[in-house]
């Protein structure tokens, strides 16, 4: 049984990296771990589509978040961020890169849109990229990180979910912990993932690279080449702001996606930002940018019922943590392996975190961890693989924006950059942090 989540995210990861579309490795993966758990092919099929409305409210977030992206850069105000950015780096890829990073961090912290702002902002800014040869493997390390980083360590906006997440699984297995203290348990962690940024900024990623020797993949999308004629606000303008600034408040006030994404797009044409006969124009171009993003998401998600219906995962822990007893280091090890296993399969941390605390929790607690201590190893092992995973929106939504010319693939040039340089420093800072705290 433990076997299964093994296997299938091997053939995840082998068939993402030779290129099969990501939802077809996902939808492959899920079907092997059905059947590697003894479950017969129909019984493996509907618990696949069973389980796939457990990211449906993600999905329709994701789409409606792509009309009002659609909408908001059919006004044009993008061509003013593009303008501020421009002068502000002066052509300093290094600052370009830092800047994007912060940007990114905004949206998971202070105005909590996720990837809602990444087709808005990336692809106006690909031609400016490719004037100043930036590498875009370090500009997709830029934009996870920021997707990323934020939540693990910090207890705002979708970090408050987070860390509330690690708090109710922990507490269901016994383990009471405030919010507070496991921040301060994902703070090593974190800094982790900083290392890394850094790392991939100025050493990995720093030479130019020459996107006009690349042949583009597939059908690339249309953009504006570099406008040099200076922006202009305009009532319009006004307009998509206060779209953005009520859409924002209507979801961090109701704490659903859908609400805000669908208050934003509606207020784009009543407030006729964007006129009502490009409706229909507008939709068809966000769910051409976030479409297969949705349809993705919901795939991890049967994928990943499969995995905890059939106790696969449980099986993987119970066969790996009998072998350990006495041994700490071994065991933090083990266990962090495992996050990054399940995580890679099912593709979202918050997903992930309730399975690993029922699991890590006995397991932690029998071999002498202390609470904070149990909570890096969940925070860090439910965090594992989300950068690295061909299903986490934290990939998917920089490869969205990236590849609007068909010169970014998806796996080479973000999935992989990102595991290497998040998963490898945040699994080595999260395995301290079980050990010293």
């Amino acid at each position: 049984m433990a076997s299964a989540v093994i296997i299938s995210v091997i053939i995840l990861t082998v068939l993402s990296l030779f290129k099969v579309n990501v939802l077809v490795a996902i939808i492959i993966s899920a079907f092997s771990a059905g059947l590697l758990s003894d479950l017969s092919f129909t019984d493996t099929v509907g618990m696949f589509v069973s389980n796939m409305g457990g990211n449906a409210n993600t999905a329709i977030s994701y789409i409606l978040l792509g009309g009002f992206a659609a909408a908001i850069s059919y006004t044009g105000i993008t061509k003013g961020i593009v303008q501020f950015l421009r002068k502000a780096v002066k052509g300093k890829r290094g600052v370009m890169l830092i800047a994007i990073a912060i940007i990114a961090s905004f949206s998971q912290n202070l105005v909590p849109v996720h990837i809602a702002f990444i087709p808005i902002l990336i692809p106006p800014l690909i031609a400016l990229f490719d004037k100043m040869q930036l590498d875009r493997r370090a500009v997709a390390t830029s934009l996870t990180f920021g997707l990323k980083a934020p939540y693990v360590m910090l207890p705002v906006g979708f970090g408050l979910i987070f860390h509330q997440t690690i708090q109710d699984s922990m507490a269901n297995s016994g383990v009471e912990l405030s919010v507070g203290e496991i921040a301060s348990s994902m703070i090593i962690p974190g800094l982790g993932m900083v290392v890394g940024l850094l790392v991939a900024i100025f050493i990995t990623y720093r030479k130019k690279r020459d996107y006009s020797q690349i042949e583009p993949e597939g059908q690339p999308t249309e953009f504006e080449d570099v406008d040099d004629e200076a922006f202009k606000f305009e009532k319009k303008h006004l307009m998509t702001l206060i779209a953005i600034v009520v859409a924002v408040v209507v979801q961090i006030e109701t704490g659903e996606m859908v609400l805000g994404a669908l208050t934003g797009l509606l207020l784009m044409f009543i407030l006729v930002a964007v006129p009502y006969k490009q409706s229909e124009e507008i939709m068809s171009k966000g769910i051409g940018m976030m479409g297969m993003i949705a349809f993705i998401m919901l795939a991890a998600s049967g994928y990943g019922g499969i995995l905890q219906e059939t106790g696969s995962a449980e099986a993987l822990v119970d066969a790996s943590s009998g072998m350990l007893e006495g041994q700490k280091a071994l065991i933090a090890f083990i266990l962090l392996v495992i996050g990054l296993i399940i995580t890679m399969g099912i593709g979202t941390s918050f997903g992930t975190i309730p399975i690993l605390a029922v699991l890590f929790v006995p397991i932690a607690t029998q071999a002498g961890f202390s609470p904070l201590a149990i909570a890096a190893l969940i925070g860090t092992a439910g965090a594992l693989g989300d950068a690295g995973s061909p299903a986490s929106d934290s990939t998917l939504g920089p490869t969205a924006g990236l590849n609007v010319d068909g010169k970014h693939n998806h796996i080479w040039d973000t999935v992989v950059p990102t595991f290497l340089h998040f998963n490898i420093p945040l699994f080595i800072f999260g395995w301290v942090a079980s050990l010293v705290l």
